[in-house]
């Protein structure tokens, strides 16, 4: 892969990763209920996920989800079914218990990381992101270390972005803003998630 292809393919995985939706306000949700660490492991799982995508498409697994009307349905309803699901949570959560967690009791690391890699893993939009991204850098005679490079670029690009998004929401003003209206980002974090899901299955 020549340095302007690569260069051409950063750019995109990058407006990709920095389009608003359903992944940011994860992200959020773990870092301002929770910590920086639940936060980056929800960051990095969902990059994982992403990656996990990348590679689909490159070995042609994630054709075989476009062009499968049912595996794309039942891809697309358990994704927005566990979208509404978190986003009933989050309203239902009190002022004292951001984004569905009860007072005083964190969720570990690990499930904070789960709930990333869902959002990801469950989306198989990015199966048709990927195939129109990759379709226009595979050629016959790319290299597996060619594959294995586009597949990195997407997962590290997006890990990255919402890394910067943590460090961000983690320092300073930003995050005891967030804390102090915590019921309001709850709600509008779910209501978020929910029209999402709603418009998922709808479309």
């Amino acid at each position: 892969m020549t340095l302007t292809a690569w260069l051409s393919l950063l750019a995109i995985c990058c407006l990709g990763a920095m389009s608003p939706g359903p992944s940011l306000a994860v992200v959020l949700k773990q870092t301002v209920t929770n910590s920086r660490r639940h936060g980056l492991a929800a960051s990095w799982f969902h990059a994982a996920g992403v990656g996990l995508w990348a590679f689909a498409t490159i070995s042609g697994l994630a054709i075989l989800v476009a062009e499968s009307q049912f595996a794309f349905q039942v891809i697309t309803w358990l994704g927005a079914g566990y979208l509404a699901w978190i986003g009933v949570k989050a309203i239902r959560a009190g002022k004292q218990s951001a984004f569905g967690v009860n007072e005083g009791k964190k969720v570990s690391i690990f499930t904070a990381g789960i709930e990333g890699a869902a959002i990801s893993v469950l989306n198989p939009k990015l199966a048709i992101f990927f195939i129109a991204l990759f379709s226009q850098f595979v050629s016959p005679d790319a290299t597996f270390a060619d594959h294995m490079i586009m597949t990195a670029t997407a997962a590290l690009v997006d890990g990255l972005w919402y890394t910067l998004m943590v460090f961000l929401l983690s320092h300073g003003p930003i995050l005891k803003t967030l804390q102090k209206r915590s019921q309001l980002v709850n709600r509008l974090t779910g209501g978020i998630l929910i029209a999402l899901a709603a418009r998922v299955v709808t479309l």
